[in-house]
């Protein structure tokens, strides 16, 4: 009968209506949930029966169903937080964790990158699962296998001091000394000075003064002398010679020839450690101006370097751009600690929600693949910032007032069924 048929069709509309109602609902309770994607209830139309015998025929529907709740993925707007640790995805693709959720042990799938360094010095969520990428491999470069990031616990060793490089002006009116250079008495035999500081293999830090002798028009020499506590067999509180060279000029005041040696060894060492100066490049192999130069004016040291450092420890971590984690340490150096993967899906909609802003593969959703943000359609990190949710709550409300309204006309579908059939039972008195 038709009237039953009716009753069953508002029904059907009350629950279409109030499913719908239960996904707006869900998506303006997470409109503030990191990385959240809104949902959408499809709905389909339902056969009852065709109609056969009458003039026109026809089809009879019995109401709607539930087709599928669709997953938006579009992107979310990017917050700024400051803290380092805080990573954004714009683009496509989601980061990767392993842990617990729910119950269920295994490897998930977010757009939350709400990280934190955990007790453990992993970077894990606020949950406690360990976010997933390419733990540095020693050499500078973030490869190898997939696994657990651990940042918080790096250290820098010790680099001796192999380079010391020099870029200074010599006068070439500066008075030419009568005496031999005295590493006991540098200032009155020398015409200027240089300072800097090198290290050993344990990394001690020693102060070195390079002073420049002028010797003979367009011919100087130096001297590295440091404290002789520093070096084995020296004095302490005066002056050892570690390193000497020449370096010859011409009229032009470019560098055209230089010589050194080295005979630095610190205390306690069993090995003497080679110091080179790098001076310039000579001519004709250079322009012999890259480097220490003698033109008429004040002795002037333009820049001054060595490649050593002292032991570190880590003192802050920044993440680029390619989910690069650089570790920046106490004695100056910088180094990559670990990448952070990023996986991306073919159908990312059908990804199954596990709660806890965590997504778990499916049949449906493909499997992953798994590489470094920016590449292959994935998207770039954003440091120090947080995806938003992406629901519109101005949307939400006219699906809202839609749905009230669909639930209002469904409900009178059934009650005007219902006096109808009321009406049929009166016919019998």
């Amino acid at each position: 009968m038709s009237l039953l048929s009716a009753l069953t069709t508002g029904t059907a509309g009350l629950q279409a209506n109030s499913t719908e109602l239960s996904v707006i609902g869900d998506n303006i309770a997470n409109a503030n949930t990191i990385g959240f994607k809104a949902g959408r209830a499809a709905f389909q139309d339902q056969l009852l029966q065709e109609i056969i015998g009458s003039p026109g025929g026809g089809q009879m529907g019995l109401g709607s169903r539930l087709q599928a709740i669709q997953r938006l993925v579009t992107q979310g707007s990017i917050m700024e937080t400051g803290l380092a640790t805080d990573l954004a995805l714009d683009g496509s693709g989601y980061f990767v964790v392993r842990g617990a959720q729910a119950g269920v042990q295994g490897q998930f799938y977010t757009r939350a990158g709400q990280f934190r360094v955990d007790e453990s010095d992993y970077l894990s969520t606020l949950d406690g699962l360990r976010v997933q990428g390419y733990p540095n491999t020693g050499t500078g470069q973030a490869r190898g296998n997939i696994g657990d990031l651990k940042v918080g616990s790096a250290t820098a060793v010790a680099v001796p001091t192999g380079n010391i490089t020099i870029r200074a002006n010599l006068d070439s009116n500066a008075p030419i000394p009568t005496a031999a250079f005295d590493p006991l008495d540098p200032s009155a035999t020398a015409s200027f000075a240089t300072t800097t500081t090198i290290y050993d293999t344990l990394g001690n830090a020693h102060t070195v003064d390079v002073y420049w002798q002028h010797t003979a028009p367009g011919t100087w020499e130096f001297h590295a002398v440091t404290d002789g506590a520093n070096v084995t067999g020296g004095t302490a509180g005066q002056g050892s010679e570690i390193a000497t060279g020449t370096l010859d000029f011409d009229t032009a005041g470019a560098l055209v020839s230089s010589t050194q040696s080295s005979n630095f060894l610190p205390t306690g060492a069993t090995q003497p450690q080679a110091l080179t100066f790098n001076l310039g490049t000579p001519i004709p192999t250079g322009t012999g101006l890259d480097g220490v130069t003698q033109f008429a004016g004040a002795g002037t040291t333009t820049f001054v370097s060595q490649d050593g450092s002292s032991y570190g420890e880590l003192a802050s971590i920044q993440i680029n751009t390619r989910g690069e984690v650089i570790g920046a340490f106490t004695n100056g150096a910088t180094r990559i600690l670990g990448q952070v993967a990023v996986a991306d899906f073919e159908a990312p909609d059908r990804l199954q929600r596990m709660g806890g802003n965590m997504l778990q593969e499916t049949v449906d959703s493909g499997q992953p693949t798994i590489g470094d943000p920016g590449a292959g359609g994935r998207g770039v990190i954003k440091s120090g910032a947080l995806e938003q949710s992406n629901v519109d709550l101005a949307n939400e409300f006219v699906r809202m007032i839609a749905a009230q309204r669909g639930f209002q006309a469904n409900s009178k579908t059934i009650t005007t069924a219902d006096q109808l059939l009321q009406e049929l039972m009166q016919i019998k008195r």
